[in-house]
């Protein structure tokens, strides 16, 4: 009889070559032998539930947040008409009650659904959810015959008239402090960012002049320190930083836009690769070919800049909501109110208190946007395995040793998605700031809603909606590259 043929070259069993003289060409792991349905309903989605509560949460927040713009577009008799008909009319007070009535559904929706993940029926006793079920009912019908009567929702109206007189009382008493604030950031963070430098740095506000030796040393660093960087291994930083210089010299408005397509191509180049790159590129050359580059470019002059300042500060309140569970406590119904609050009333307060101006549309954006960065940021920072954290402990690290080698590495594609949510966030509130003053693609599409001009409302949302997607394709894209070295 013939012998039988030797089995074929690889490398061994168990390491992505050949078993038992036949080629692997399954995708689950030897061993695995349920189905990838089976897998994924058993394994994959009990294990992400959590971060899919988190996206929940926020998709219910976004629809509870979008009821003055259904008022808007077919209102009638319900609470977000009642917002936006106390807007009009200017009444602070009046409206903070009643969009705090979307608050209130919005914080009871977000605590039961964070409760879904959590099987705690063997710590409550249901006989007092009946019971406060039935105290409900007994006092809404008590109280039921009274709030029919004509004139019964005036009695809140001495609540809303001392709101509207507090912050009046405010503003008049630290005039000249909020106009300080305002200024100052106007003068030396705002205006660098839009004009450049070069054109912002005056003797009467920063009391010396920009020269051109000042604009060699500012490129130099930034050529010297995104070699570092590049060196180091990490080329995305240092295409950043060498785009940030070039942004400091000239200004976001004022950037000539070769400079723009090729910094752009490059980053994407680095996030996603050649696809990202040449998408990125085609995506920015219809803006430039439709005439709306500049009022582009003023877009994400101020939706950048809101989004750094976000980026800072809801890191930093998140690190310290991770911390500190007490903080939590206090920042997660804040969190509730800022997401859920409608979008209009964001603009009441801050007019009054700062007038009307890129300043006040600034702190809206800020206050819109910087909520996911905060819940994101928490979340990451929270959600280390018990094993990493054990490890790490039985190695004998302290507290800042596991933050900042285990739990900060661990959290960084939460922290990335959160950045993501917050640009997002941030360009969907151009629209509401440029009823306030600013320019850009915002008020170019608040514009033609005022004069139905279809062509410029859908060439500004398209603008607009391109600028989002490259922002979130490299978000995205560096999300991605931590996932695989985390092995994720």
């Amino acid at each position: 009889p013939r012998a039988a043929p030797p089995p074929p070259r690889g490398p061994p069993s168990g390491r992505g070559g050949w078993e038992g003289g036949r080629p692997k060409t399954r995708k689950r792991p030897v061993g695995a032998g349920a189905p990838r349905l089976q897998q994924l309903f058993q394994c994959e989605i009990p294990s992400a539930g959590q971060q899919i509560m988190v996206g929940v949460n926020q998709c219910l927040m976004a629809a509870l947040s979008m009821v003055i713009i259904a008022a808007v577009i077919g209102g009638f008799d319900d609470i977000g008409w009642e917002v936006l008909l106390t807007m009009r009319k200017a009444q602070f007070g009046q409206s903070l009650l009643a969009g705090s009535v979307i608050v209130i559904f919005a914080i009871l929706i977000d605590r039961m659904s964070g409760t879904l993940t959590q099987d705690r029926r063997d710590k409550h006793d249901p006989r007092v959810a009946w019971g406060i079920l039935a105290l409900g009912a007994a006092v809404s019908a008590a109280f039921w015959s009274q709030v029919q009567q004509p004139g019964t929702y005036a009695l809140f109206n001495p609540v809303a008239d001392s709101v509207d007189a507090g912050l009046s009382a405010f503003t008049s008493a630290n005039a000249e402090v909020l106009t300080a604030l305002k200024n100052n950031v106007l003068f030396y963070v705002l205006l660098p960012v839009r004009i450049g430098l070069d054109q912002a740095v005056l003797p009467f506000t920063w009391g010396f002049a920009w020269t051109s030796a000042m604009s060699l040393w500012l490129f130099a660093a930034g050529a010297a320190a995104g070699a570092v960087c590049a060196i180091r291994g990490r080329l995305a930083l240092g295409v950043m930083l060498l785009i940030a210089a070039g942004i400091l010299e000239t200004g976001v408005s004022q950037l000539p836009w070769p400079f723009v397509l090729v910094g752009a191509g490059a980053l994407a180049w680095v996030a996603g690769g050649r696809g990202l790159a040449v998408l990125t590129v085609v995506l920015l050359g219809t803006i430039l070919l439709s005439g709306l580059w500049e009022r582009a470019l003023l877009s994400l002059y101020l939706s950048g800049a809101a989004v750094f300042a976000c980026a800072v500060m809801g890191g930093a309140i998140g690190l310290a909501s991770a911390v500190s569970p007490g903080i939590w406590r206090v920042v997660r119904p804040i969190c509730d109110m800022l997401q859920t609050i409608p979008l209009f009333v964001f603009l009441i307060p801050v007019l009054m208190v700062f007038q009307i101006g890129e300043f006040s549309a600034f702190l809206a954006i800020i206050a819109y946007a910087i909520v996911p960065m905060i819940r994101y940021t928490r979340h990451g920072l929270v959600s280390t395995p018990d094993e990493m954290i054990e490890a790490a402990t039985a190695s004998g690290a302290t507290k800042w040793q596991m933050l900042k080698d285990i739990r900060a590495p661990y959290a960084a594609p939460s922290i990335l998605l959160g950045l993501n949510q917050t640009i997002l966030y941030a360009f969907a509130m151009l629209v509401i700031a440029a009823l306030i003053g600013t320019t850009g693609l915002g008020q170019s599409i608040y514009l033609a809603l005022g004069q139905a001009d279809v062509g410029l409302g859908i060439s500004a949302g398209a603008a607009m909606a391109i600028l989002a997607l490259i922002a979130d394709r490299m978000v995205q894209g560096f999300a991605e590259e931590r996932r695989k070295a985390l092995g994720l």
